[in-house]
């Protein structure tokens, strides 16, 4: 964090008590990590309004149009910057993972 810049840790769908939603679907995971992304910005005195950048981290491609209609949920245009990049594995075999750069 700087005076001016918010950089986030990727964000998982796990619940407030620590229990990671592996099993639940993309939107689900994908709605729960964009939540846990606005609380921490909320400590950080910015919200998701302030998004300047996100990358999302996606277990599997296939899945980018169901993620993104949750996406498009929390962003409103414009939209911020964003990078989408398949990978392995994302924490405990969840499906998606997002971190987010921010202003204040």
């Amino acid at each position: 964090m700087t005076d001016d810049l918010v950089f986030t840790a990727g964000q998982a769908p796990m619940t407030a008590r620590g229990e990671i939603r592996d099993d639940d679907s993309l939107a689900d995971q994908t709605r729960l990590c964009l939540e846990n992304l606005a609380a921490v910005l909320d400590a950080a005195g910015t919200d998701l309004g302030s998004v300047l950048s996100t990358t999302v981290y996606l277990r599997d491609m296939d899945g980018f149009d169901e993620m993104n209609a949750v996406y498009q949920e929390f962003f409103s245009h414009p939209m911020p910057a964003r990078s989408v990049v398949e990978v392995d594995e994302v924490l405990k075999r969840t499906a998606v993972e997002i971190e987010a750069v921010a202003t204040r």
